[in-house]
């Protein structure tokens, strides 16, 4: 059996810092959500162009590149937790911002890209202090549970973030962005009732040897290579979350509550997907499994391209998502459990960059493709592309492919 039920499914809320991390993860996550939404619907409304959609992933994606030197070097020497917990009070000052352009009238591409390249650099220093201070509040036997939470919290904020934030919308935009606010402003507060945890900083002085150290061990390490490098290709082909508002007005005719439908059937897969791992781990063939998930991510991009149906649509997000989830947490798990404390910010700092790129460089691809083909081409192209992405890596990384367990490895 590759799955096997763990002894206790709730291990990692037996500690009260990663309860209160996982609340507030959950809440910075639901307000992104609704801005995303929002920001999504009102800038294709207003302006009707792809292109848009697909800057407005690329202006957030782009400070994680150009300051990913720095941010995992700064996880690693300074508290994570109240890095994190500052991250969260400027994205409640960015989604502010956006109320009051909205509340103005004053809502237009270019100050809306200003507030978003400002999310792109809270957001540069913030995933990878996020992603590092997991493992300090919870002992390595309760880590995996943690991860497979972790997941789900983000995941569960995929699928109520959008609809509530697509209902908003439907009210006005004014309330959504307040209901964005006031969430930040609470995640950013449980941060702060965290205890500051033990953390294993680096000793180094800062040089540049230290400022590499995640690029080194990352090339160093075929399998951690492997799975970050897997995840982008994958998403960056296959995504479609850019052209959903596209979809959902021109090709399905749904409004704003139809685009919030959308965005939340991929959690809806995910987070099933991920309370199933958090009760029967994978004990054996993990990294077969890792290919068989970026392959059903592949098919299920196809077969939403070529849907004109919403309930298959639906079904074919909710594919894409419960997918992803296997490929999310055998990465999460090996990056987490392969990585010395001391290392985590700079890997993690590399890793969110991959994943920025497969993700808001992706919405990039998606939208100049589909200015340029159209949005049902670019969708089914970047799916066959996904297809061959996994069969690429299958062939070129076969010791990630042979992965049996997530257990970390011995080290001399």
């Amino acid at each position: 059996m590759s799955f096997s039920p763990t002894g206790d499914r709730f291990a990692a809320f037996r500690h009260s810092s990663y309860a209160r991390f996982f609340v507030a993860r959950f809440l910075l996550s639901f307000s992104q959500q609704i801005v995303s939404v929002a920001v999504g619907w009102q800038m294709y409304d207003q302006t009707g162009s792809a292109i848009y959609l697909g800057l407005i992933g690329l202006v957030q994606f782009l400070p994680s590149l150009v300051l990913i030197l720095v941010t995992g070097s700064v996880a690693d020497r300074h508290n994570r937790r109240a890095i994190a917990a500052i991250c969260s009070l400027v994205s409640a000052l960015c989604t502010l911002a956006l109320l009051l352009m909205t509340i103005t009238g004053t809502f237009s591409p270019l100050p809306v890209f200003a507030v978003l390249l400002i999310f792109g650099i809270e957001r540069a220093f913030m995933s990878p202090a996020m992603q590092s201070l997991a493992p300090n509040l919870v002992p390595p036997e309760h880590l995996s549970n943690a991860i497979a939470w972790n997941s789900s919290s983000w995941q569960l904020a995929a699928i109520t973030g959008p609809v509530l934030g697509g209902l908003l919308y439907g009210i006005n935009p004014h309330t959504a962005y307040t209901v964005a606010v006031i969430f930040a402003v609470f995640g950013a507060t449980l941060l702060y009732m965290i205890p500051k945890p033990q953390q294993k900083t680096t000793g180094e002085a800062k040089s540049w040897d230290m400022i590499l150290g995640g690029f080194r061990f990352i090339r160093a390490e075929k399998v951690v290579l492997g799975a970050i490098s897997l995840d982008l290709f994958a998403v960056l082909l296959g995504g479609a979350t850019a052209l959903m508002p596209i979809f959902a007005r021109d090709i399905l005719t749904l409004g704003p509550w139809g685009l919030g439908l959308l965005r939340s059937a991929p959690g809806v897969g995910a987070i099933a997907m991920a309370i199933f791992l958090a009760a029967y781990p994978l004990r054996h063939r993990a990294g077969i499994y890792m290919f068989i998930g970026v392959a059903l991510f592949g098919l299920g991009t196809i077969v939403f391209g070529f849907s004109t149906n919403t309930e298959l649509s639906i079904a074919a997000l909710a594919l894409m998502g419960a997918a992803d989830m296997i490929s999310v947490y055998v990465r999460e798990s090996l990056i987490a459990l392969w990585t010395p404390d001391q290392l985590r910010g700079r890997v993690n700092a590399v890793n969110m960059v991959f994943v920025g790129a497969s993700n808001e460089l992706g919405e990039f691809r998606a939208g100049t493709m589909a200015h340029v083909f159209g949005a049902v081409p670019a969708v089914i192209i970047g799916g066959i592309g996904t297809l061959a992405v996994a069969a690429i890596w299958a062939t070129s990384f076969p010791k990630l492919r042979g992965i049996d367990t997530l257990d970390a490895p011995e080290r001399g």
